[in-house]
């Protein structure tokens, strides 16, 4: 065998026993530091051996695998369970919060819809099919359900506020002894929210031709732009034809609108009118056309 004294080598022969030679060691010498053996860089000597090492890697390789796959497997089950099956996420109905529901919407049946999902985990809760059922609630316009972890729901809601009174129409037939007919409560799409046998305080009485669409689609219209501080000046709106809307103001005023263009204009002009000296004392102002408003 070789042995290396300064960067050489040399062979030295190893020992011999009863049954036969051992394994020679190669030993280095480098700059007469170092000098020692070097072990074989293969463990096993034969190929019995190392296909038998082989075999015993692979199976210790597999047997990880498999408890990796099964450590996984619980994992995600437990996860599942946790989420989708547990009470531990479930909706509770005392943790459900409504905002938004004005005058109109009962919170009360909002809390009874919502109340019929009770012990659902919140991952399975479908907010877009409770969200529906919301919408079936009088008086809801719109409505946005959120799920708020870990047991609860907010549902936000724009209500159907009534803009304006309208005398309800007397049936031709109907005896007097039914006294006067009421007033329909409309909100600013025209859909009726409510009923009241006099108009409420602060809110315009409407005086529309019976069955006009159009024109009481107009004034609805007008009355949505104003801004709160005119419209609460509202007394009552009336209008033959969707272009000729009138308001009577409760100072005494009487407005011309005209049709429901260029509103925020006319909202500008009014407010100058009435402001102006000159304009004291009027009692009509016309803005129909508010580039050539007249005052008399």
């Amino acid at each position: 065998m070789p042995t290396t004294t300064g960067g050489t080598s040399r062979a030295v022969p190893g020992p011999t026993t009863a049954t036969g030679p051992t394994r020679n060691v190669t030993t280095y010498t480098v700059g007469g530091r170092f000098s020692g053996p070097v072990r074989p860089a293969v463990v096993s000597t034969t190929s019995r051996e190392r296909f038998a090492e082989r075999a015993r890697a692979r199976r210790a390789l597999a047997h990880r695998q498999v408890l990796l796959i099964a450590a996984g497997v619980l994992v995600a089950g437990g996860l599942g369970w946790l989420l989708l099956l547990s009470p531990v996420l479930a909706l509770d109905p005392a943790e459900v919060e409504v905002a938004g529901a004005g005058t109109v919407v009962a919170v009360d049946q909002v809390l009874a819809v919502v109340a019929q999902h009770h012990g659902t985990p919140l991952p399975r809760l479908d907010t877009v099919r409770l969200r529906d059922d919301v919408l079936e609630v009088p008086g809801v316009r719109e409505a946005r359900v959120v799920r708020e972890w870990p047991r609860g729901v907010a549902v936000q809601l724009v209500s159907r506020e009534p803009v304006a009174a309208v005398p309800e129409a007397t049936a031709p037939d109907a005896p007097a002894s039914d006294g006067a007919p009421g007033f329909a409560l409309l909100d600013q799409e025209g859909v009726q929210v409510g009923r009241a046998e006099a108009p409420p305080a602060g809110l315009p009485v409407v005086d529309v031709p019976v069955g006009d669409e159009r024109t009481l689609t107009a004034v609805l219209h007008v009355l949505e732009q104003l801004p709160p501080d005119l419209l609460a000046q509202v007394e009552g709106v009336s209008a033959k034809t969707r272009d000729t809307v009138a308001m009577q103001l409760r100072d005494g005023p009487r407005v011309e609108w005209g049709s429901a263009d260029e509103t925020p204009l006319k909202v500008a002009v009014l407010a100058a009118l009435r402001a102006a000296p000159v304009a004291a004392g009027a009692v009509v102002y016309d803005v129909s056309a508010p580039r050539m408003p007249i005052t008399r």
